[in-house]
């Protein structure tokens, strides 16, 4: 894939964080970026803010209406000819207790975050094989993993997609198609910012071993690698891009502490 001219990838949930960090290094690496988004405005100026109208394109649409993923993939085919990788980064997520979680917040999350990659990769799939073809690249997250508080809808889809991830490995190699996931842990990302307090940042620091949240721009980094020639020879891995968070259990607060006494 290295050798290919013309690499192009499309990355949901672009308008901003982790889904504009990947498509921004997609462009540094030499390939064409479809930026897609619910958010029409954002993501036409997040396009407009990488400087590269050549090799982007802007589409508005829901990863959980089937009619829309269609069309956004058709785009992608009319404007560039073909596909190469395809980044399922579009999420929500809804914070309640499970006792609080309406059925529609159940649905609304399960939809974008599970049904979403489900549609894309469907829609995707004939295109990137058509051009031999390539990768697709999942984004879940460490609540799939690891059950936390408020996150029972958002945390059942990350796991969801986890194992969508390795069905659809399974069942598109025959294409020449790998499919893997990143797991992103803590993430210094516009949505964190705003929902975790200083006593919850505190609280992740004490459990993550490198003792920081991690960068969209390190995430972007696993997802470009997931994508290119160097990752030829992986598929169906979930990968945890967490500081070493998910491989915690409990004592790290307490051996930092003797060590500081």
């Amino acid at each position: 894939m290295a050798d290919i001219p013309d690499r192009t990838a499309l990355v949901t949930g672009a308008a901003r964080g982790i889904g504009l960090a990947a498509a921004t290094l997609f462009l540094k690496e030499g390939w064409r970026v479809a930026l897609l988004d619910v958010d029409g405005p954002g993501v036409e100026a997040a396009a407009a803010g990488l400087g590269r109208p050549e090799a982007t394109l802007a589409i508005t649409a829901d990863v959980s209406d089937p009619q829309a993923v269609t069309a956004a993939v058709q785009a992608v085919a009319d404007r560039f000819g073909r596909l190469d990788a395809l980044v399922n980064n579009a999420g929500i997520a809804i914070f309640k207790p499970l006792m609080e979680t309406t059925f529609a917040d159940w649905s609304r999350v399960l939809a974008v975050n599970l049904s979403g990659p489900f549609l894309c990769t469907q829609a995707a799939v004939p295109l990137i094989a058509e051009g031999g073809g390539g990768a697709i690249v999942n984004i879940t997250s460490i609540s799939g993993f690891r059950a936390s508080t408020l996150r029972v809808a958002y945390g059942t889809s990350k796991a969801g997609l986890a194992h969508l991830t390795k069905q659809q490995a399974v069942e598109l190699a025959e294409f020449g198609i790998r499919v893997n996931a990143v797991a992103p842990g803590p993430v210094d990302t516009a949505m964190a910012k705003a929902v975790h307090s200083p006593e919850i940042r505190a609280d992740y620091h004490d459990v993550i071993p490198l003792e920081r949240y991690g960068l969209e721009e390190e995430l972007a980094e696993m997802i470009v690698f997931l994508c290119s020639g160097r990752a030829s020879y992986v598929t169906g891995q979930v990968i945890a891009v967490d500081g070493g968070f998910e491989a915690t259990g409990i004592g790290l607060t307490t051996l930092r502490r003797g060590r500081n006494t």
